[in-house]
């Protein structure tokens, strides 16, 4: 990363403010409630914080797995990393008022199908992963890049469960009928 790193100090600074602008705005709209998640958003942080700070030291100290052509795997990396900000803003502006960053469904919530979510039910946590994959490629190492594809998924596989369960119980057969037309993360194949 280090080729590049301005922007890439740049797409860590511009993500950290859209995820704290996200939560600023649940505080103030008093939609912020823990409870319901069941521990998911701690994993999901974790998850994705963790897999990104793993990519960079592993990808420092293990140079036999340095990919070629590094400036490429950067400009790759970042484009992934804006395109990841870019779906999630999609997604948050979407559902406007109804998306949170904390687990809840209102009373009055509709299956929202327009949008990014006429392919998928979370493209917010499609373009997380887009992300982090960013990251990964940034990182110019096959290793750190395994681990920011792989480790982010893993992280956000109970919060859907939990969200979506919510989903169902709160929406009911809407919900059902979306599943069934729809993918969780990747449009046609996830």
């Amino acid at each position: 990363m280090p080729a590049l790193s301005t922007p890439f100090l740049v797409s860590v600074y511009g993500w950290f403010a859209l995820e704290i602008g996200l939560v600023v705005r649940d505080l103030v709209r008093q939609k912020a409630r823990l409870g319901q998640d069941r521990g998911t958003r701690a994993i999901v942080a974790f998850s994705l914080a963790g897999s990104i700070a793993l990519a960079i030291v592993l990808g420092a100290r293990v140079p036999a797995l340095n990919t070629p052509v590094p400036i490429a795997f950067a400009i790759a990396g970042l484009v992934a990393i804006w395109v990841g900000l870019a779906v999630r803003v999609w997604a948050v502006l979407t559902l406007g008022g109804s998306f949170s960053t904390f687990l809840q469904v209102n009373a009055d919530q509709v299956v929202v199908t327009r949008g990014p979510y006429r392919w998928v039910r979370h493209p917010s946590y499609t373009g997380l992963l887009l992300v982090a994959l960013g990251f990964g490629l940034g990182a110019g190492n096959w290793l750190s890049l395994a681990i920011c594809a792989v480790i982010p998924p893993l992280g956000l596989l109970p919060r859907i469960a939990v969200e979506e369960s919510q989903l169902v119980r709160q929406l009911g057969d809407g919900y059902r009928r979306y599943q069934r037309a729809t993918h969780r993360l990747v449009p046609g194949l996830w």
